[in-house]
């Protein structure tokens, strides 16, 4: 029969409601006269009849043009009901005037027993209906609980109440004073019963809907959360809902200093206006994670002018893009110019600063990723040295005041050619600085940083989904990690305070094991880890050792006395440089090498220079591997950490 009734058209649904109002007014205002004369059987006479006709006649048509009529039942709103308490509120008046005009007996009580009669069955209908339509809609939708009683979760399970996919049965909060009491209808429990609380209620999932004040909070959180081993999602920060960059009911995977557990370090905002507000400010590998949040955070100090240079076409589209967006919503006013341009090619860089009057140069650009490296060697120098060097010999010549390079805790006692390349890149720049004064060279080091392309986040996740196994090279392998936002914004902060040739080194906090990071994100998506204790578990973690280069440990400072900065979380390294002229003639022989693709000896060039980089002296790159009759696929290059 429900079905039935859904499935009548519009007109025929309006009748219905039309009808159904018209019966409970009329025995409303019999019920009135009823009560108030304390006659069970009154039997209304002529006049009687006449005004109660006409007062719902009436107050139909005042329904109608309120619009009552062309609200939804099953999505009724507040609104709907204000509607009824003001066409009802009218009907009250017309009965008054009615009786009045007509002189017929209208007791001064009858319309107030009328208008809240009339008020209980017209809403009363309507509030049947709804949940007589939603409940099987309601079952159907996957029971959730909200972390989280401000404003933030409030919004949210107003929107789930709404939404087709989720329904909310359980509210957790923070707050003691919250605790065994309702809101929007549904209980609240402090977090310390949680485990209970989620057992009773058969909550499926848990969504974040934290405040920006109880971050602190967040890694006790997780850490209770964990071992329930019940998807953990979270909803779009306040911020993000007021720029229009998301709505509350985007639900989406942690975010990534969740899983750090620490609260992000906050910059020094007014340094950082200071060094690039008003200023001509060029990134290179603009498109890439770096790069691209790189510009994210430099448009918001709003610069004169962001040059975006990137030799891919898509990345350079996609961030720009991205950035005019921002610029429009945000009023920022920055003129932003996308370049396609490769940094090896010192006329082109050249060129481009001077046409810009650049000031700024933040070096983004550079091969990242260990194992794929190690197996093209010579581009893995020519872009991450050779092109760091055009670059910078482009700045010098243009009169850029400042040059910021992003490099690696990869560098530091290097096992891999990634990393013995950005050491020679901080070494190259580290000579420049002495060739000359002008333009001011500097270094930024720092470890991995997650949700990059190729970081083992998003790796693990796809993992996870796909039902594992999650690999991880070696159970004891341990790596320093920041979020991309965190990183660049301290990048910022140490490229305003150089002034010379200084290697910058972030504090990463405390270092992470990656096997454990990879057993929280198994836990904290709704799984259990299948290992010996537990043969019927979801997902598998897999070790498959160490790939060529790769380390158990990271370093991020090769000596032990760091310098300390204005800002507590960057540090200044002590390190050996190599004057210009020996670093000219390293630089010319490595020139040669690549030309003639003589891998042995660019290893033994790199091995040789005061990188610290210990090489095995196996050459492994797949190009010279075939052409000298040797293996040259590896079988795996996706096991995680596989780089920064």
């Amino acid at each position: 029969m429900l079905k039935t009734f859904l499935n009548l058209t519009r007109f025929q649904k309006r009748l219905i409601s039309v009808t159904s109002d018209g019966f409970f007014l009329f025995f409303a205002l019999w019920a009135a006269y009823a009560l108030r004369l304390d006659q069970q059987f009154w039997v209304p006479g002529r006049g009687q009849w006449v005004v109660m006709a006409l007062t719902v006649i009436f107050t139909l048509g005042l329904f109608v043009r309120l619009g009552l009529y062309r609200a939804i039942v099953r999505y009724l709103s507040d609104r709907a009901f204000l509607t009824i308490i003001y066409g009802v509120a009218g009907s009250s008046l017309v009965l008054i005037v009615l009786g009045y005009l007509l002189q017929v007996l209208v007791p001064r009580s009858v319309p107030i027993i009328y208008g809240a009669l009339a008020f209980i069955f017209v809403s009363g209908t309507r509030l049947g209906v709804r949940m007589l339509v939603n409940r099987p809609r309601l079952r159907s939708k996957e029971p959730v609980a909200i972390i989280g009683a401000g404003e933030t979760g409030r919004q949210l399970a107003s929107a789930l109440h709404h939404g087709t996919e989720y329904r909310p049965v359980l509210i957790v909060s923070f707050d003691p004073a919250d605790h065994k009491t309702l809101i929007n209808g549904l209980p609240v429990v402090s977090l310390e019963h949680i485990g209970a609380a989620v057992v009773k209620y058969r909550v499926e999932r848990i969504l974040l809907a934290l405040e920006a004040e109880t971050t602190s909070q967040r890694k006790r959180l997780l850490r209770q959360l964990e071992p329930l081993a019940i998807p953990v999602q979270t909803v779009p920060s306040m911020s993000e809902l007021v720029a229009g960059q998301a709505r509350i009911n985007d639900i989406r995977d942690l975010e990534l200093e969740d899983l750090l557990g620490r609260d992000p370090v906050r910059p020094d905002n007014a340094r950082l206006a200071d060094s690039l507000q008003g200023r001509q400010v060029l990134v290179t590998g603009a498109g890439g994670s770096i790069g691209s949040e790189l510009c994210r955070q430099i448009i918001r100090h709003r610069p004169r002018t962001l040059v975006l240079f990137e030799q891919s076409e898509y990345s350079l589209y996609t961030i720009e893009r991205e950035l005019q967006a921002i610029n429009r919503i945000e009023g920022l006013e920055v003129a932003l110019c996308p370049l396609l341009g490769n940094v090896g090619h010192l006329r082109r860089c050249e060129t481009v600063m001077r046409a810009f009057e650049i000031q700024t140069v933040y070096h983004a650009a550079a091969y990242k990723h260990v194992p794929l490296v190690e197996h093209n060697l010579i581009e893995g120098v020519r872009n991450n040295v050779f092109g760091t060097w055009q670059v910078a010999e482009a700045a010098i010549a243009a009169g850029v005041e400042r040059f910021v390079l992003i490099s690696t805790d990869k560098a530091v006692r290097p096992t891999n050619v990634m990393g013995a390349t950005k050491r020679l890149a901080e070494l190259v720049l580290q000579g420049l600085a002495k060739r000359q004064t002008a333009t001011r060279f500097s270094m930024v080091r720092f470890g991995n940083v997650l949700g990059s392309s190729g970081s083992v986040v998003p790796l693990f996740r796809d993992q996870i989904r796909d039902g594992g196994p999650v690999t991880v090279t070696h159970p004891d392998i341990i790596r320093y990690f920041m979020t991309m936002p965190e990183a660049s914004q301290l990048v910022l902060q140490a490229g305003s305070m150089g002034v010379g040739g200084e290697v910058f080194v972030l504090d990463m906090g405390e270092p992470v094991k990656i096997a454990d990071l990879a057993r929280k994100m198994i836990h904290l998506m709704g799984l259990t880890e299948k290992n010996s204790d537990q043969p019927d578990g979801d997902v598998e973690i897999v070790y498959t050792g160490l790939r060529p280069g790769e380390k158990l440990f990271e370093e991020l400072l090769i000596g032990d006395d760091p310098q300390g900065t204005a800002h507590p979380r960057i540090m200044m390294a002590r390190e050996a440089a190599m004057d210009w002229p020996e670093l000219s003639q390293l630089l010319e022989e490595l020139t040669g090498a690549c030309r003639n693709f003589d891998c042995r000896t660019i290893l033994d060039l790199l091995t040789q220079a005061p990188t610290g980089y210990s090489s095995t002296g196996e050459v492994v790159d797949m190009v010279w591997c075939r052409k000298h009759g040797m293996a040259a696929c590896p079988d795996d290059v996706q096991a995680a950490p596989i780089r920064e």
